[in-house]
C-alpha cells in the first residue's frame, strides 16, 4: 500500500461543518468555537519570511478592517512555530509599516492543515498550500479556494466573495458572474410550470427568460 493510501489527504467540502481545532497562535490559544457568531476567512501560507507570503500578509491586513465591518475575522496558518511567526510579523511591521492585527496559527504538528486538506504534496511538499476557507457564522464551510505556491491571492476577490456569500444567505438569491455589491442579483428559477407562468408576469423582477430573472436589492 502506498504512503498516499495509508495517509489520505483530508478534504472538507462546501456545506460541511468546519473541522474543529484548538491551537496556539501569535495572539495566544484559539479555538474554532471562538468564532461562532461571526464569519471567518481561514487561510494558509507555505512559510514565513518568503516573498509571496510577505506581500500577501500586508495585503490581508489592508482588507482586515473591511472584513471586520462584514462581521468577518481573519485567521492565518502555516506549519512554522509561534516564535517564527512573531519574528516575521515584527519584520513586516518594520519593513512595510504594517502591523498584523489578526492571529496566525502555528501548526507545527500539521494537525489543522491535514484536517482542512491544506497540504498538497505534489505542489508544496510538506508545506501548506495557499488555501482559503470562508466559514459562516454557524461554522459551515461556504467556499474553498486553492492557489499554487507561486501565485499570490487577490484580496479584492476575497472581499467580493464574502459579500456575495453573505448576500445569498441574507436574501436567498444568487449572484451572477463578476457581481459586485450593488449589482442586480439572480432569483431562484421557477420549480414548476405554474411558477414559470407567474414569473413572466412578475413586475418585481426583470425576466430575461423563464429560468433567468434578476432584481435589485
Amino acid at each position: 500500500m502506498s504512503e498516499e493510501q495509508q495517509n489520505p489527504i483530508s478534504l472538507p467540502r462546501i456545506g460541511d461543518k468546519a473541522p474543529n481545532f484548538e491551537v496556539n497562535t501569535t495572539q495566544g490559544p484559539v479555538k474554532l468555537e471562538d468564532y461562532k457568531g461571526s464569519w471567518l476567512v481561514l487561510f494558509s501560507h507555505p512559510a514565513d519570511f518568503t516573498p509571496v507570503c510577505t506581500t500577501e500578509f500586508v495585503a490581508f491586513q489592508e482588507i482586515y478592517p473591511e472584513l471586520r465591518e462584514l462581521n468577518t475575522e481573519l485567521l492565518g496558518l502555516s506549519v512554522d512555530s509561534v516564535q517564527s511567526h512573531i519574528a516575521w510579523v515584527r519584520n513586516i511591521e518594520e519593513n512595510f509599516n504594517t502591523k498584523i492585527e489578526f492571529p496566525v496559527i502555528a501548526d507545527l504538528s500539521k494537525e489543522v492543515a491535514t484536517k482542512y486538506g491544506m497540504i498538497h504534496p505534489n505542489d508544496s511538499g510538506t508545506e501548506a498550500s495557499r488555501a482559503v476557507f470562508v466559514i459562516d457564522d454557524q461554522q459551515v464551510i461556504k467556499s474553498i479556494i486553492y492557489y499554487p505556491l507561486t501565485t499570490g491571492r487577490n484580496m479584492a476577490e476575497i472581499v467580493r466573495l464574502v459579500k456575495a456569500l453573505q448576500t445569498t444567505v441574507k436574501h436567498q438569491v444568487s449572484t451572477p458572474a463578476n457581481w459586485t455589491e450593488g449589482d442586480d442579483v439572480l432569483v431562484p428559477p421557477p420549480a414548476s410550470q405554474q411558477q414559470a407562468e407567474e414569473r413572466a408576469n412578475d413586475d418585481s423582477v426583470e425576466v430575461i427568460d423563464w429560468y433567468l430573472a434578476k432584481k435589485k436589492l
